[in-house]
């Protein structure tokens, strides 16, 4: 479904397992850093607001999105429950933006395929700030809460097939 009609922050609150004891990390860009702060508080909270202590979220950052790959492989090494990758691209004037955006993509759903620990995908790719910042906490809710009700759900679905 596309994000202008969906709010980003909205959740059913029932249908998402406890996450308490679950630990889980983070791996930020610092990049578009205004975006990914936005992103992270909001996933962070979302965490903590659904069982997930302050002390079970782990956050490092790296410089860019494309580094989230290598950021969230380190981590897979982790006692992690889940993994979010928090990035932003912003289209420019030049093809940057579709190497990066498809080399992340295909990094972290090489991830996902690979390792035993769920990497959700928390890159925004958007063409102009305004889109970033009505996806990071603006008009159209923080993608944040969305990657971190995701990474709850995907953190139970883990556990209940061990």
């Amino acid at each position: 479904m596309a994000t202008k009609y969906h709010n980003l922050s909205d959740y059913d609150a029932n249908s998402v397992p406890s996450g308490e004891g679950m630990k889980i990390g983070i791996v930020v860009s610092e990049w578009n850093s205004e975006i990914t702060g936005a992103l992270l508080e909001g996933a962070s909270k979302t965490l903590q607001d659904n069982g997930v202590r302050k002390e079970d979220i782990l956050v490092k950052t790296v410089p860019g999105s494309f580094e989230l790959i290598y950021g969230a492989q380190q981590m897979t090494k982790l006692p992690l429950d889940a993994i979010i990758a928090i990035g932003c691209v912003i289209r420019g004037d030049t093809p940057h933006f579709d190497y990066i955006c498809q080399g992340t993509t295909a990094g972290l759903s090489h991830l996902n395929a690979t390792q035993d620990v769920p990497v959700i995908y928390g890159l925004i790719t958007t063409n102009n700030m305004q889109q970033a910042k009505d996806r990071s906490g603006g008009s159209l809710g923080n993608k944040g809460d969305e990657c971190a009700v995701t990474a709850i759900k995907m953190a139970d679905y883990r556990r209940s097939i061990k």
